[in-house]
């Protein structure tokens, strides 16, 4: 294997960018631009620290405490966790369980009965060992895929694919294969609940990303409805934030229908955005490497063999504007692979190797072409001849949007002597 270079260390040469031509923004594009985003009342996470609880907070803890000691799940656990074993990861899970009640003592008390023996029921603490003969949903419908900027592990889930009836039958053709279906669908938030850390200061909910696009609405009420009050009955505060994606047009429909299944804990968590704007939303919450390539990033299936994601370099291509990045100091019989990625593309892209002797030629390595909006993030490798650089070029001068990008490269040293 070759080792991996220094130079791809290096730090690259700022963009340089083409001014862009001045333009008024009419007052229709504004409201539009407003819009892209809807985010719900800022949502904060709160703390599972005890001392930092209000007075009030630490004892209804307690008292919740004191209810399931007094009772026949005095030795439940949750999670692996005993839940009166005087653990912090205790502490977590029952104020999990509190806030999700506005820590009315009574009713979080009932809703961790009745979860536990739902759990019980369910047979939760197995579903991770079981094959429910799935394969063809995993990393499609519903799936653990990196963390987001605070580290949160974020779970992805899309439905379009149920639009094909053959597909649909298959899955939710009758009430046995529905019970099946959420059974998986249990089993993958499991997964992701496996990686959260149950500590005060730590990691202790999920992102959820959820895109509508193509997803059928009539089909699918059956299965949402069931899954949203399964999950909020016995998953509560779970979920730090829940990014909406693709939304179409009816969503405010089909929000009227999700609306009265959510607390108004759960919708101030909300972040919808519209179809066009799947990158520019992501990024401000996951990196680029994190991102999925479907989804204007640079995380492919792939990149998990190879242990943690490489970290991207982001960068904005304002309307009329290109932007030229320059990989500098690439020496002779070097490869340089890179990705790179614009959000929404429809745009110029190309790539070019220009040697340092001013008697060599530019090598095009990738001829300009307009990247379609579809188009995943490009990766491409070339191993060079000479010394030089490599310049990739994306052209935004035809279009007034701006729009986030991301790229990386590593360098590797020809192995020969």
């Amino acid at each position: 294997m070759e080792a991996s270079s220094p130079l791809s260390m290096q730090e690259t040469s700022l963009p340089e960018a083409s001014p862009a031509k001045p333009y008024k923004k009419s007052f229709v594009t504004t409201l539009m631009e407003a819009a892209t985003t809807l985010r719900s009342p800022s949502f904060k996470e709160d703390t599972y620290v005890v001392s930092h609880l209000k007075s009030s907070e630490k004892k209804a803890l307690q008292e919740l405490k004191d209810k399931l000691m007094a009772s026949e799940a005095c030795d439940a656990s949750m999670w692996g966790t005993p839940l009166l074993g005087g653990d912090e990861r205790a502490d977590v899970i029952l104020l999990k369980f509190l806030r999700a009640r506005d820590f009315r003592v009574a009713d979080s008390y009932n809703m961790l009965v009745k979860c536990l023996a739902w759990r019980k029921e369910f047979g939760t603490d197995f579903v991770l060992d079981e094959d429910l003969g799935f394969k063809e949903l995993e990393g499609v419908v519903a799936y653990m895929q990196g963390y987001d900027r605070e580290g949160h592990p974020v779970c992805y889930n899309a439905y379009g694919v149920f639009r094909d009836k053959d597909m649909y039958e298959r899955i939710f053709g009758d009430e046995e294969k529905l019970k099946k279906f959420l059974r998986w669908r249990v089993q993958v938030l499991e997964r992701g609940i496996n990686l959260l850390h149950f500590k005060p200061a730590g990691v202790n909910s999920l992102i959820q990303v959820t895109d509508l696009k193509d997803m059928p609405k009539r089909e699918l009420r059956v299965a949402s409805n069931q899954i949203l009050s399964l999950f909020q009955d016995n998953y509560p505060e779970m979920v730090a934030r829940k990014i909406f994606i693709n939304v179409p047009w009816y969503f405010s429909m089909l929000y009227s229908v999700f609306s009265p299944f959510l607390t108004q804990r759960t919708k101030s968590k909300f972040v919808i955005s519209k179809e066009g704007n799947v990158a520019e939303t992501l990024y401000k919450f996951i990196r680029p490497e994190d991102v999925p390539v479907q989804y204007g990033g640079l995380s492919r299936p792939s990149d998990f063999q190879n242990g943690p994601p490489k970290p991207a370099s982001e960068f904005t291509v304002k309307g009329g504007e290109k932007v030229n990045i320059q990989i500098e100091g690439i020496e002779a019989g070097a490869t340089i692979t890179w990705d790179i990625v614009v959000g929404g593309w429809d745009l110029e892209y190309s790539a070019e190797f220009v040697p340092n002797s001013e008697g060599s030629y530019t090598i095009a390595v990738e001829k300009s072409r307009k990247v379609n909006p579809s188009e995943e993030a490009i990766h491409n490798s070339f191993t060079s001849k000479e010394a030089g650089k490599m310049v990739l070029s994306v052209d935004n001068t035809t279009s007034r949007r701006k729009k986030v990008a991301a790229y990386r490269y590593i360098v590797r040293k020809s192995t020969s002597s």
